[in-house]
């Protein structure tokens, strides 16, 4: 499988799994421009599409889902209560391409097996992804206000993860957002911190995880430096070597990332 952060961040997130045979995004929360200049870099062609999975319906990963549906007759698939959330606001979408699935059942697309999971986060009925291809699994679990143990028994045993470290707690504290924001962020249905992913890490590391992702970063609260340097340091301090027990990287809010090959 192929994984991209076409774009990943308080201010837009799409993200791409792929195979040879089928090629998907999760969630298209920029303008549809944007998905498919990002695309365009990592040499897929929109046409190529095979489906859009949401995981919730906030507008910064559902901004142009109805319209690259339009444009390039691509199914979107969400959960029940996530549709009824998103229809008005993604505009009319061919019958043929809703595609509605119940609860956390498995299912799959062309050649890859996909694991809904639900996520702590304040939306209705928000969802991260497994997906498996053969022998191999990449995991997606951001807007999470804590890592639960539902998102922790689905996220291990990944060969890749791309996990939410949204912001430095501190800089929150100080920053410019009001408090009810703040509160919001920090809640258990909010938003996973720097420190509470490298906990999570930490919590969930075996010989199999090879390669985490820190993603959904905030533009005001964090920045990429900020959250490598934190999460590599908790990891080191508890005896987990980065680059060598495991690689840690990040996924930018404002560029296209390196397609990575699990």
């Amino acid at each position: 499988m192929e994984f991209c952060s076409i774009y990943s961040g308080s201010s837009g997130n799409c993200l791409y799994v792929g195979t040879e045979k089928t090629k998907l995004l999760v969630d298209a929360g920029l303008t549809g421009k944007k998905v498919q200049e990002g695309l365009k870099e990592i040499g897929i062609d929109p046409t190529e599409i095979k489906g859009i999975l949401i995981t919730h319906e906030h507008d910064d990963h559902i901004k142009a889902a109805g319209i690259l549906s339009r444009r390039f007759n691509i199914p979107i698939y969400a959960n029940t209560n996530t549709w009824n959330a998103i229809y008005k606001a993604i505009g009319e979408v061919k019958l043929h391409n809703i595609k509605v699935f119940e609860g956390y059942e498995g299912f799959e697309i062309g050649d890859i097996f996909i694991k809904p999971f639900k996520i702590p986060h304040d939306a209705v009925d928000p969802v991260g992804y497994c997906f498996y291809h053969k022998n191999k699994k990449i995991s997606i679990a951001t807007d999470i206000g804590h890592a639960s143990k539902e998102v922790k028994e689905n996220i291990k045993d990944s060969d890749f993860i791309l996990l939410e470290s949204n912001h430095d707690v501190e800089l929150l504290k100080i920053g410019p957002y009001p408090y009810h924001l703040k509160r919001r962020i920090l809640s258990d249905k909010g938003h996973l911190s720097n420190e509470d992913a490298a906990k999570t890490i930490l919590e969930i590391l075996n010989q199999r995880i090879k390669k985490v992702m820190l993603g959904h970063l905030s533009q005001t609260n964090n920045y990429p430096e900020l959250a490598l340097r934190t999460v590599i340091s908790i990891l080191e301090m508890n005896g987990v070597r980065d680059g060598e027990d495991i690689i840690i990287d990040i996924a930018h809010r404002d560029r296209v990332g390196r397609v990575q090959s699990i």
